[in-house]
C-alpha cells in the first residue's frame, strides 16, 4: 500500500494552514517547509503534527521532496485544502498499486468574489522518485492520469 508525504511551502499562513493540515487525513506524513514566517505558522503546524522545517534561501521547492519519508508526495498551497470528495479518492488511492505511474493531476477550484472558478487540472500528487521538480509545483505536462475530487483554493484565510 503506498503512502502519502504532504508537501507545504509557508510563510506567514498562521491564519489558513490549520484549514489545510485538517484536509490532510489521508497523508502519512505532512511536511511543512517555512520560508520566514514572523506570525505563528510553526506553532500552528507542530499542533497538528506536522514536520516543520525552516526553508533554505536559493533552494528550489521541489527539492524539499528529498525530505519525505514517503515516496508519494502531495504537494499543497497553505491557502489550499482538500475537498471531502478528494480526500476519498485519496484513501482509495491508498488501497491499489501504482508502481508504474509518474503522477497524478488534480482539478483546481479557486474562491473568487461570486463563488468557486474552475483553474483546471494540476500535478500534485508525483513519486519523488520517477519525477523532480524545480518551480513551486511539479510540471503537469508530464502527467495525464486524474484523481477524482479537488483542491479548494482559498483567497481569504
Amino acid at each position: 500500500m503506498p503512502k502519502i508525504s504532504a508537501l507545504i511551502h509557508t510563510n506567514n499562513d498562521g491564519l489558513r494552514l490549520g484549514r489545510s493540515l485538517d484536509s490532510l487525513r489521508a497523508c502519512d506524513e505532512i511536511i511543512v517547509i517555512d520560508h520566514g514566517s514572523s506570525d505563528n505558522t510553526e506553532k500552528i503546524a507542530k499542533e497538528h503534527g506536522a514536520e516543520f522545517k525552516t526553508g533554505i534561501a536559493g533552494v528550489d521547492k521541489g527539492t524539499y521532496a528529498v525530505d519525505a519519508s514517503n515516496d508519494w508526495i502531495l504537494c499543497l498551497g497553505a491557502n489550499e485544502s482538500l475537498s471531502e470528495g478528494l480526500e476519498a479518492a485519496l484513501f482509495e488511492w491508498k488501497n491499489a498499486e501504482h508502481e508504474k505511474a509518474v503522477g497524478f493531476n488534480v482539478r483546481v477550484r479557486e474562491e473568487n468574489g461570486s463563488g468557486w472558478k474552475e483553474i483546471g487540472p494540476e500535478t500534485r500528487l508525483v513519486n519523488r522518485k520517477k519525477l523532480n521538480w524545480t518551480g513551486d509545483l511539479p510540471p503537469t505536462t508530464t502527467v495525464n492520469d486524474l484523481i477524482h475530487g479537488d483542491i479548494l483554493r482559498f483567497h481569504n484565510p
